[in-house]
């Protein structure tokens, strides 16, 4: 539906009112905690589990309990039960992290997450940025980093340490010896039960976390979210799937997806304003599926990288004719249901073809939402026919509290990533640069709503560029409205740069074309404004290399095939035919490729901790090939 200005808002909306809550007593994550406790009759609420073992279950009750006095602790301790208190959380998924988060919320107080792949610089810089002086960790070793900054002088703010983990005199003597205090969380709950405090509930506007996202370049960015901007992205899942799925307080989530991250918060807002229950992972992404096995949870968030394996796997399980037959004929007869809208996962195909793959993510699935990153439209339609649920996909990103878009129930198409949300209304503005245009319903996506967040931590040049005076968030992504009125995102507006000839390249939309190449797991797109043309450094997929090479007749370790001239040219041939059916135009095309075996990981510093490409370490670090792959070319 258009608005004022050229902006679209869902059509779901009767009027312009934006949504910001969908229950009237639970306008706060507060709240919607206490929500829960209700609805749930005190049900349970965080389950965990040892290897091998059923879940455990902790009840609202006893997680609210427990939050109020690790609250109280924390004010023993000097903080201030106000939005202007950040307290560190420096933890991996499981259940203390909620009771840490809700202690913040309890007393008004602000989380900040830390994760590790932030690297020990940025864990620095946020500690100090934020002024942080007391910090939530699991492990003794996160401790220790944190400990290291003290002893080198680096964070005088930093006061307290809070393990979940037992820790040695050791460590405790480490921290005295610099004015830091170490205690057990045990301890600071045990010291709020015996001086407990009254609750100081926080209002909608109030902060309640810093999400600090890591840039492909430079210090990482403290995106301030307030209740309400959760609450309402929170609202706007419910309000979208209401009149096809409710959320009761029997569904079950399983938490995997980092907490530090806004898509999984989001998530665990929705399951706790309707009393249902979240299990946490083991903590080990290889027993994910033996943690499905166990907790059967309906509601399945999920990443694009872990539907590509999931995918993956089923096709190379119809490793014979008649098996691939027999899927392709499933999964054909499944897509006219899905079509019709009918979602199951009991029929007699679901049995015969299907049932394996559905029981290892518990049997129980009947949400899957997919954001973060673009999914294959292929891959999407066959998973919606293979796995017998609703497989939703939502567009959007911190700075919106995580989503703006999410595609309808009933709405089987893909390409797209659905219309607004009921929170926000989109825009898209000219990018004459790109040749990108609203009046051909292409440009940059911007939002507006009461889930934009409020800027970024003592930084206004930072949140200027990204606000604009009249409070719309410029997203940088290039998106196009559909006939059908849904959102698809084209393009990248800010990693663009000019060839010699004066084309403007995006190399993400090159890249996300490339990726569906069977022999690559990850693909480097680069140019440069004195180059004529494009080079790609591409790391090939260990597991379908082979049988790629076995092809061409060409057969050896991993090594000895990314090595081989043959597998090469292959491998850029299948680039070239893939570009070419999605449209690239020649410049866009890469001429030259260099095979790389190892992949590009956070830990090798040349992805960020959402697993986006640091575009300047990529160039610095294969420079020479980059001048080798030039220079070999006639240009």
């Amino acid at each position: 539906m258009l608005v004022k200005g050229g902006a679209r808002r869902a059509a779901l909306l009767t009027d312009n009112n934006l949504t910001s809550y969908y229950f009237e007593d639970s306008k706060t994550l507060y709240e919607a905690f206490q929500r829960g406790l209700h609805t749930s009759g005190n049900g349970n609420c965080l389950g965990y589990r040892k290897p091998n073992q059923p879940y455990q279950w902790l009840t609202y009750k006893q997680v609210l309990d427990r939050a109020q006095h690790l609250g109280s602790g924390l004010l023993q301790k000097g903080c201030k039960p106000s939005p202007d208190q950040f307290i560190g959380i420096f933890a991996q998924n499981r259940p203390e992290w909620i009771i840490s988060e809700y202690a913040c919320y309890t007393y008004s107080m602000v989380a900040v997450p830390l994760y590790d792949t932030l690297g020990p610089d940025a864990i620095l810089y946020i500690v100090n940025k934020a002024d942080i002086g007391i910090v939530i960790c699991d492990k003794p070793e996160k401790a220790e980093i944190l400990l290291e900054n003290c002893e080198k002088g680096k964070t005088p703010c930093l006061k307290t340490i809070i393990l979940m983990d037992l820790f040695d005199k050791e460590l405790k003597d480490r921290g005295a010896k610099v004015g830091v205090e170490i205690l057990a969380l045990q301890e600071a709950e045990e010291l709020g039960r015996n001086n407990i405090r009254k609750p100081v509930p926080p209002s909608p506007e109030d902060l309640c976390i810093v999400c600090f996202t890591s840039g492909t370049t430079g210090n990482p960015k403290g995106a301030m979210l307030t209740h309400e901007n959760v609450v309402a992205n929170a609202a706007a899942f419910l309000r979208t799937i209401e009149d096809t799925i409710e959320c009761t307080t029997s569904d079950v989530s399983i938490s995997y997806l980092p907490l530090a991250h806004m898509f999984e918060r989001v998530v665990q807002t929705v399951m706790y304003s309707s009393g249902a229950k979240v299990g946490f992972f083991q903590g080990d992404i290889k027993l994910l599926t033996d943690d499905m096995k166990t907790l059967k949870p309906t509601i399945f968030p999920v990443v694009p990288r872990l539907l590509n394996r999931i995918y993956d796997k089923i096709q190379s399980g119809a490793n014979t004719p008649v098996k691939k037959f027999l899927l392709n004929f499933a999964v054909t007869m499944k897509m006219i249901e899905v079509k019709q809208g009918i979602v199951r996962n009991d029929s007699f195909l679901d049995k015969l073809v299907f049932k394996k793959v559905q029981e290892t993510m518990g049997g129980r699935v009947r949400i899957m939402v997919t954001g973060a990153a673009p999914i294959s439209p292929s891959v999407l339609k066959f998973l919606r026919s293979a796995l017998g649920c609703q497989v939703f996909e939502a567009y959007g990103q911190t700075e919106c509290s995580a989503g703006c878009t999410f595609s309808m129930p009933g709405d089987w198409t893909t390409g797209h990533v659905g219309p607004p949300l009921v929170c926000n209304i989109i825009k898209l503005e000219d990018v004459e640069e790109m040749n990108y245009f609203s009046s051909n319903n292409e440009g940059e996506v911007c939002i507006k709503g009461p889930n934009v967040f409020k800027g970024y931590l003592k930084d206004p040049e930072k949140t200027a560029e990204a606000i604009d005076k009249d409070g719309w968030l410029h997203t940088g992504d290039v998106g196009k409205w559909m006939p059908n009125g849904t959102l698809k995102i084209i393009d990248r507006k800010k990693n663009i740069f000019k060839l010699a000839q004066g084309e403007y390249i995006a190399p993400e939309k090159i890249e996300n074309v490339y990726i569906r190449s069977v022999a690559v797991a990850q693909v480097f797109v680069h140019g440069e404004s004195l180059r004529s043309c494009l080079i790609g450094i591409v790391v090939p997929d260990a597991e379908t290399l082979p049988e790629f090479a076995a092809k061409l007749g060409v057969k050896g370790s991993f090594e000895d095939l990314c090595k081989n001239p043959a597998v090469k040219k292959a491998i850029l041939e299948d680039l070239l035919k893939l570009g070419k059916a999605a449209g690239l135009k020649s410049f866009e095309q890469v001429k030259d490729l260099y095979i790389h075996t190892e992949l590009f990981s956070v830990e090798n510093g040349l992805l960020t901790p959402t697993l986006k490409a640091k575009r300047a370490e990529l160039v610095k670090v294969f420079q020479k090939q980059i001048e080798a792959l030039y220079s070999s070319m006639q240009e």
